[in-house]
């Protein structure tokens, strides 16, 4: 095969210059990511990164025996279900069912009731760190989110239509709780934060269904917050509150008070009656 003179150094030059674009462009995508990464994410020797470390150690420890070494679930010796996948439910499902007591568990029930924590808020904020490293999910949400200090009357008011036809069914219309099937009850939420019970909307624990932000807005959500707050500030104007339970606690007071009077009057009017004898 001929090679014609001088023909050898264009194609030389030609694949010169496209070894010069893709350089190009590695170096500009290297540059790129250099710029970029460092804004959206801590490095990996960053604060970041060591609370997350700390709490891959504490969730090792005190929650892998039922969720898992890496979070995906677990399961007891009979094959149930221990502990569900954590992947995905975010630093706000960890906060609130760490910072309310109901984790860890000392046994598995149809309810995890509140308890005291376990843990410090650091030790908590480590654990929510780790898992929402794991895979998106809600984050916790800051304080003006559910910061009611600014709420006015008419907000109230309508956090307490949004409560009386998404949460009364559950939570009773005064928010003392109620029972569900199964042994499972809807929690009293008169000692429950506002920032509890922004992250129960957000992340739905245990019986609770999610209200996201796109089935409910967040000021909607602030706003049956305020209301709460209003029913744990109020005062019951006609003395006892019975428990704010309604026409049930309202009516066994009447029939043990109300009757039991009855029955006693009667009785008493019976012993002071003069008992007249037969005559043969």
């Amino acid at each position: 095969m001929r090679v014609l003179p001088g023909s050898a150094g264009p194609v030389r030059r030609r694949r010169f210059a496209k070894t010069l674009v893709i350089g190009a462009a590695l170096v500009t995508v290297g540059l790129a990511y250099t710029v970029l990464v460092p804004r959206s994410a801590t490095g990996a020797d960053g604060p970041q990164s060591d609370q997350i470390e700390a709490g891959r150690r504490l969730f090792a420890v005190g929650c892998s025996s039922c969720h898992g070494l890496h979070a995906e679930g677990g399961t007891n010796g009979s094959g149930r279900i221990a502990g569900p996948s954590l992947i995905g439910v975010g630093a706000a499902a960890v906060d609130f069912q760490v910072s309310t007591g109901r984790m860890p568990a000392a046994q598995t029930k149809a309810q995890i009731p509140q308890k005291p924590p376990v843990y410090t808020e650091e030790e908590i904020a480590q654990l929510a760190a780790y898992v929402a490293s794991l895979a998106p999910g809600p984050a916790i949400p800051s304080s003006d989110e559910y910061d009611v200090s600014k709420v006015t009357q008419a907000d109230i008011v309508r956090g307490g239509e949004l409560f009386r036809t998404n949460c009364t069914a559950c939570h009773n219309f005064a928010g003392r709780g109620g029972a569900l099937p199964n042994g499972r009850y809807a929690p009293s939420l008169m000692g429950t934060t506002p920032r509890n019970m922004y992250q129960a909307m957000l992340t739905g624990p245990q019986e609770m269904p999610v209200f996201s932000d796109s089935v409910m807005l967040p000021e909607d959500k602030r706003a049956i917050i305020a209301y709460i707050v209003a029913l744990q500030q109020a005062n019951d104007p006609g003395g006892f509150g019975l428990g704010r339970l309604g026409p049930v606690s309202e009516g066994l007071w009447g029939w043990l008070i109300g009757i039991g009077l009855l029955v006693v009057v009667a009785v008493w009017i019976g012993a002071k009656v003069p008992r007249i004898r037969r005559r043969d």
